[in-house]
């Protein structure tokens, strides 16, 4: 009788995901971002539980980066000096890869009566407050300031992918460089354009759509680790974003032509594009040159401006 339940279970649950494909989908997946330049973190003990926080500067920003698309939760709380302090107001700044500096007020935020800092000298933590902000494809720079420069205030950042919708994406040729650089991945030959400060990937397109920009910085043969860099782009004439970006060497994509050189793993940006007809730079900030590649989505091909 036992074994004839556990069956009926287990046809049960077979048949409720045939009905509801959906439910044996992989949760989103959830994590803590840490900062490239963190100083020592603070942790606030919640439940028994240690929960690592970063403090906030008013004058250099914590710098947190991501590949979306996915929703940023940027946890804030306060430094309450002491039991006669009741509630407090604080600000933070938030920018996204470079955009326009943006600013969030709390009012009134209470001390947490479930939290405490694992060191007590540091006086009591407010509840927290919320900064939700929804990324897009592609690598992402996020930046953060504290509002005050006497007041405490500190953050933990978590990522939650999103599955994004299927595109289909078709290669977009640059106005500027006209030259291609084949890389080859297994078999594969795939073109690239090299770019660099002085001599920026252009692009002119007809919006509104998005560009796909892939991007490789290059090694010289000789050259070991990781390489930082930033890319810089600009939506007819003025700076529209900046990146910050990190790539080691690529382990299977090769020059077809070059032995001295070796392109790095493929970092993605991504550009929304407004509508009417639009020019893009896109430049390394640093000494160094990268290979460009730009997609857009096959149902904006009408779009194309040249």
């Amino acid at each position: 009788m036992n074994n004839y339940k556990k069956i009926n279970k287990v046809c049960l649950l077979i048949l409720i995901f045939l009905i509801n494909p959906a439910l044996l989908s992989a949760a989103p997946k959830t994590k803590v971002l840490i900062p490239k330049n963190a100083n020592t973190p603070i942790s606030i003990m919640i439940s028994e539980k240690s929960l690592k926080y970063y403090p906030l500067s008013d004058k250099e920003s914590l710098v947190l980066t991501t590949r979306g698309p996915g929703k940023l939760k940027i946890i804030t709380r306060g430094d309450i000096n002491s039991q006669d302090e009741k509630r407090l107001s604080y600000n933070v700044y938030y920018r996204i890869n470079g955009a326009e500096k943006i600013k969030v007020e709390f009012n009134g935020v209470k001390p947490d009566n479930k939290a405490s800092f694992e060191d007590q000298s540091l006086g009591l933590p407010s509840v927290r407050e919320n900064i939700i902000i929804e990324l897009s494809r592609g690598e992402n720079t996020i930046e953060l300031w504290s509002g005050a420069e006497n007041f405490k205030i500190i953050t933990r950042t978590l990522f939650t992918e999103i599955k994004e919708k299927k595109i289909d994406w078709i290669s977009l040729s640059p106005m500027y460089p006209n030259e291609p650089v084949s890389l080859v991945t297994y078999e594969d030959v795939v073109s690239y354009y090299r770019f660099s400060s002085a001599k920026p990937l252009k692009v002119k397109i007809t919006g509104p759509t998005t560009l796909r920009v892939l991007n490789r910085v290059e090694f010289d043969y000789r050259m070991k680790g990781k390489l930082n860099y930033r890319i810089e782009v600009k939506e007819d004439k003025k700076v529209k974003n900046t990146y910050m970006l990190c790539a080691d060497h690529s382990d299977i994509t090769k020059y077809k032509k070059d032995g001295k050189r070796t392109p790095g793993k493929a970092n993605e940006i991504v550009i929304s594009v407004p509508s009417g007809t639009h020019t893009y730079e896109i430049i390394t900030l640093d000494k160094c040159s990268v290979l460009g590649r730009i997609l857009f989505p096959k149902k904006d091909i009408k779009l194309e401006a040249f």
